[in-house]
């Protein structure tokens, strides 16, 4: 727990780690953790006065690094980053909607497309609209996701006049997330 839940390190309160990790795998197969997360992301909505299916949701996604025995991983030149990308969906309360991860170098609309065909699959009937931020741009993203998904896509552009850090509308919610 204090080593990033290394399992090997799982403290002495739990049973042994191979224990926990077998249960942890086998929910992790079985899909628990996901209905355990929606039927939480529901609660929650529910408790702050809002439908327990989000209609609009934020897109984004972040660079990490990481080491090469960790497995798959590329590099993200725009960010100068080797290790691996987060693509994720969240609704406007900041809550996970879904989750992708792919190696740094998949482009956002790329990765964008793998997370939202997952989103569809997952059946959120009353999305409606996707704000996502200028990586995102380009009318072959947002036909496609019209198309595929039904999904309308509303770019959140910094201004050109800008200077220094600016909090942008529907932005700053999928950021406080990564963070």
């Amino acid at each position: 727990m204090r080593s990033g839940c290394a399992w090997r390190l799982l403290s002495h309160d739990f049973p042994a780690w191979q224990t926990v990790y077998g249960y942890f795998n086998h929910w992790r197969q079985d899909g628990l953790w996901e209905q355990l997360n929606a039927a939480l992301r529901e609660a929650v909505r529910e408790q702050e006065a809002r439908a327990a299916a989000p209609t609009a949701a934020i897109l984004d996604s972040q660079s990490v690094k990481t080491t090469a025995v960790a497995g798959a991983r590329g590099y993200a030149g725009a960010k100068l980053v080797t290790g691996r990308k987060r693509h994720i969906l969240v609704d406007v309360l900041g809550l996970l909607l879904k989750v992708v991860v792919t190696t740094a170098n998949v482009p956002e609309r790329a990765g964008g497309k793998q997370l939202l065909t997952a989103a569809l699959t997952q059946g959120f009937a009353e999305l409606a609209l996707i704000w996502a931020d200028a990586g995102y741009s380009g009318p072959v993203f947002a036909d496609w996701v019209l198309e595929y998904c039904g999904w309308l896509v509303e770019i959140i552009k910094r201004s050109d006049t800008a200077t220094g850090f600016v909090v942008l509308p529907r932005r700053w919610v999928v950021e406080r997330t990564f963070g």
